[in-house]
């Protein structure tokens, strides 16, 4: 099994940045891909973007695309997702996941591994 943690979640304001790390742990070796979800209070849960363990590839929802910076350090085991210019439509709980799959994937079933989620709430 893959255990992952998210940390850096918390209240920030309209316009403000936060930095989440997932750290990952156990059978890491399983995990080819990781990626970040968000899901908000009555709504389904979204993907925002992955990234590759091997060579960094990356994917990005269009609505994260210029906002949003994912990226990775294989020798930590952890993944980042840098949020900037937070609108309060952001606010949300953020889940990082683990695929053991190669191809980069926007589909939360692609990812069999999930973290605890961490809040993230943008004030106006």
């Amino acid at each position: 099994q893959v255990q992952l943690v998210e940390s850096g979640g918390g209240l920030v304001e309209a316009g403000g940045s936060l930095r989440l790390s997932c750290a990952a742990s156990g059978r890491t070796s399983n995990s080819y891909t990781m990626g970040w979800f968000r899901q908000a209070p009555g709504k389904e849960r979204e993907f925002v973007a992955a990234i590759t363990w091997s060579f960094g590839r990356k994917l990005y929802a269009d609505s994260a695309k210029g906002r949003s910076a994912i990226s990775r350090d294989n020798a930590k085991n952890t993944v980042y997702l840098e949020l900037n210019s937070l609108k309060p439509e952001d606010t949300a709980v953020y889940y990082c996941a683990s695929s053991p799959n190669y191809a980069l994937g926007s589909q939360s079933g692609a990812y069999n591994y999930w973290g605890q989620g961490t809040q993230v709430t943008v004030s106006s």
